[in-house]
């Protein structure tokens, strides 16, 4: 009988390997359902590979889940077989976490962990221990448990350092620093958490560093993550700028590996004929040797034997260099997110960095780009036109929140983008995009309703719309737990109401403004804290306290200019100084501020800080009788106004204009309630999303870090972290 069970293994291999996984799990099944009783341990490890290639190729879990609940009874009845026994906690693991089932999950692991501690100390029980605590600081984190998820953490850090194993050492490390940046308790552990990651990768050999692609991409975008939030732009700059050489490098990288790959098909698939001329036979053997040899050098993976390319070394190469970006070996086989993923987040990472330097050009071609490689994994996920949440099979639940999470920022940008452009129409386009997948996917999008919510306001003070702007911004304070996002949007809600101008308003300005400013310090970076003094001093300036409002403004942007490297934000602090230095009849200044100030808004193509810039121009050039520069200064700003109102017009005219400033919030279809227990343990992106970039009022570069860090990355059960 075991002659019987080797043979159909065999047959499944091959399969498998054809990409015929129905036809593979058939063989497997025919083994638990014969009536022929085969040995425990047979029908146990068929079991487990059933399981392993439902979850590998299909959305079936239950299925596999059932697999492996049988496996678990028998090997109930075996007293030894570690290894098995490991396995099938593992995946069952990973089915339960699928389905959303956490206090099963946890209650697995901990039977696995119990295992582990009383098999010894041995190679493979620390690297199983290792495997547990990460699955179990992964069920902590979507608890909340962030403590506990921690220690599990570390519990797997003291493992990997028994074992003398420096990348399982970087690949806990970096999830440490990952749970730090998620919780942001306390600014020290989280500095101790990123040296530690500096200290572990210092300790990884150089040449093996090139082998841990995906550990790389992590650490880099986790420090880059930290240093955003802590408004560090010149170090996260360069985290930045060595992820986006290490994607273009990867990209070329597995370019080549597939294009040697398909060449070796196309060998195999010719050596194959039977009426091959043996000259030919040789020719090709030949060839194909070389380019086993080539790949090989290029994947730094060994291999022997002819047929070595065909088979586990040829299938190594595949997996490797295939969607998966890993972050630690067998048998925790880690990932945070798919190749495509970190590919587009960097892509991300530049439109952030280049959007508040005016870097458009190469922030639309970032933005198409990230754009198009979302949608085709979307599709891959079975995502298409129409469909809704409730729809998903659950098992690509937690993809699917990766990638529409990466949408809606890749949206939000393209907003933002627009907006400054004055390009009102394609921001309504972006915009309705980011509500429409808001409408069919609410509970996995849920957090993005306040980034909604906001944009609606930056989109109505962009159209002039100042009363519907500030109800917007108001709404969107209320839709967030963020203290962060809540005084941003209060900040912003104070400029539309100043722009409306009468007392009334202003006072609510004052209302808004005040309780930001008295904490402004407290926050971590100068983010809200450029904002606020810049709303400040514009209040204290309509209220015609002139030099108060200057000492304001001047501090405003000296934070700004040092720290954040906003130049639109320094355009709009430089215009409000270049008025108040008119006012206060220092001409002299008045004109050197106003033309830097309008260097900078030409940069960035912000028409309406031009417009503001040259109105302010015309009065002092008519202060100083310079009556041909008024005169050339008013044909530009007439030039300038027209493009302005017809573009204005074109967006008013918009059968959409009315919907997105409407003081309404947008009403989502409610779930069933069945529908909502269905999606309810998948990835909702509530948690913190930290504020994006104002448009056309003033701009705090992004710093998404928690947004980024929050999105919930679980794959397959393997790493959510």
């Amino acid at each position: 009988m075991e002659a019987l069970a080797e043979g159909l293994w065999g047959l499944a291999d091959f399969h498998e390997k054809k990409g015929e996984i129905g036809k593979a799990v058939k063989c497997l099944e025919a083994i638990c359902q014969s009536h022929v009783s085969f040995l425990p341990i047979i029908e146990i490890k068929t079991r487990l590979r059933i399981a392993t290639l439902l979850l590998k190729h299909t959305h079936n879990v239950n299925h596999a889940k059932s697999h492996l609940e049988r496996s678990q009874l028998l090997l109930k009845s075996i007293p030894s077989c570690f290894e098995l026994k490991c396995r099938a906690y593992s995946l069952l693991s990973q089915c339960y976490h699928l389905v959303g089932a956490i206090p099963p999950q946890k209650q697995i692991l901990n039977k696995g962990l119990e295992l582990a501690a009383s098999s010894g100390d041995g190679f493979a029980v620390k690297l199983w221990t290792c495997n547990f605590n990460s699955q179990l600081a992964n069920a902590l984190i979507i608890e909340g448990d962030y403590r506990s998820s921690i220690s599990a953490l570390e519990r797997g850090y003291i493992c990997a350092t028994e074992i003398s194993y420096p990348e399982l050492q970087m690949f806990f490390a970096t999830s440490v620093l990952h749970v730090h940046l998620m919780q942001w308790d306390d600014v020290s552990l989280v500095e101790r958490a990123v040296e530690k990651c500096n200290e572990v990768w210092e300790f990884i050999q150089p040449d093996k560093r090139h082998q841990c692609l995906g550990l790389f991409f992590y650490n880099e975008l986790l420090h880059m993550f930290y240093r955003l939030r802590i408004c560090d732009y010149k170090n996260a700059a360069q985290h930045v700028e060595r992820l986006d050489a290490a994607v273009k490098a990867d990209l070329q990288q597995v370019q080549h590996i597939q294009g040697l790959i398909t060449e070796i098909n196309n060998i195999n698939r010719s050596l194959s004929r039977s009426d091959l001329h043996p000259k030919e036979r040789s020719a090709l053997f030949q060839k194909q040797s070389q380019l086993q040899e080539q790949l090989r050098n290029i994947t730094g993976l060994s291999s022997t034997g002819n047929d070595s390319m065909e088979l586990p070394h040829f299938e190594k190469v595949k997996q490797r260099w295939g969607d998966k970006l890993e972050l630690a070996p067998p048998p925790i086989d880690g990932e945070w997110l798919p190749r495509s993923a970190v590919h587009a987040l960097v892509d991300l990472m530049v439109v952030i960095f280049g959007r508040p330097k005016g870097l458009f050009k190469e922030c639309g071609r970032r933005i198409q780009s990230g754009l198009h490689v979302i949608q085709e994994e979307l599709v891959k996920l079975g995502i298409t036109d129409g469909m809704r949440e409730v729809d998903l099979q659950h098992s690509a639940i937690w993809m699917a929140g990766v990638y529409l999470m990466l949408l809606m920022q890749f949206l939000e940008n393209k907003v933002a983008v627009e907006l400054t452009r004055s390009e009102f129409v394609e921001a309504q386009e972006a915009l309705l995009q980011m509500k429409n997948w808001f409408f069919r996917f609410p509970t996995i999008l849920q957090g993005c309703e306040c980034i909604i919510e906001m944009l609606r306001g930056q989109y109505a003070h962009s159209l002039g719309c100042f009363s519907e702007a500030a109800h917007h911004f108001i709404e969107a304070a209320k839709l967030t737990q963020s203290k962060s996002m809540q005084a941003m949007c209060h900040v912003y809600a104070a400029i539309s109401y100043i722009c409306i101008g009468d007392a009334e308003s202003s006072s609510q300005a004052l209302g808004l403004i005040g309780p930001v400013y008295r904490i402004m310090d407290s926050f971590v970076g100068v983010r809200e804290k450029t904002c606020v003094l810049f709303a400040y001093g514009l209040l204290l300036m309509k209220q015609h306290n002139l030099q108060e409002a200057r000492i304001r403004l001047a501090s405003g942007l000296r934070i700004t200019h040092q720290q954040l490297g906003n130049i639109q934000l320094v355009s709009q602090y430089l215009t409000i100084l270049g008025s108040l230095a008119l006012a206060l009849r220092d001409t002299g200044q008045a004109r050197e501020i106003l033309k830097s100030s309008l260097t900078l808004a030409k940069t960035l193509y912000d028409i309406p800080t031009q417009m503001w810039v040259l109105s302010v121009l015309t009065a002092l050039y008519q202060e100083l009788g310079e009556r041909g520069n008024e005169m050339e200064n008013s044909e530009y700003e007439r030039k300038k106004s027209d493009d302005l109102h017809k573009r204005l017009a074109d967006a008013r005219s918009s059968i959409h204009h009315i919907e997105l400033i409407d003081k309404v919030r947008f009403e989502v279809r409610q779930l069933h309630e069945i529908d909502i227990k269905r999606v309810i343990s998948g990835p909702s992106i509530s948690a913190n999303l930290d504020i994006p970039e104002s448009v056309g009022l003033l701009t705090p570069l992004p710093a998404s870090s928690s947004r980024l860090v929050d999105m919930d990355t679980g794959r397959r059960g393997k790493r959510k972290i």
